[in-house]
């Protein structure tokens, strides 16, 4: 599940952009995914940091997926710098996904 600090609809917005962010091997978006970790909004330096994970560290999509959600951020906030950070710790596991994303994946 994801986690958002600063929790305004600014978050809100950030999470509503990323959930058109697909992993292109899953087909899911990554919010639903469990990969969207924190969202911070600095609004003294106008920067977002945005933590993820894959579901992998040797995901092949990886570097397209990171691009993607920097893409999104920007297009959604384009007054913002967006910084993307890449994480493993914790790791990705399938209890991150969400309610949703279990439906889709067809586990319930």
């Amino acid at each position: 599940m994801s986690t958002v600090t600063n929790n305004n609809i600014k978050c809100s917005m950030a999470l509503a952009a990323l959930m058109h962010v697909d992993d292109p091997e899953i087909g899911l978006n990554v919010v639903d995914l469990g990969l969207i970790y924190e969202i911070n909004f600095d609004e003294t330096e106008k920067k977002i940091v945005c933590t993820q994970t894959l579901t992998t560290e040797f995901c092949p999509m990886g570097d397209s997926i990171v691009s993607n959600v920097t893409q999104a951020l920007q297009q959604t906030f384009p007054e913002y710098f967006i910084e993307v950070n890449l994480t493993f710790e914790p790791p990705w596991s399938f209890e991150s996904v969400s309610e949703e994303g279990r439906k889709f994946l067809g586990h319930y």
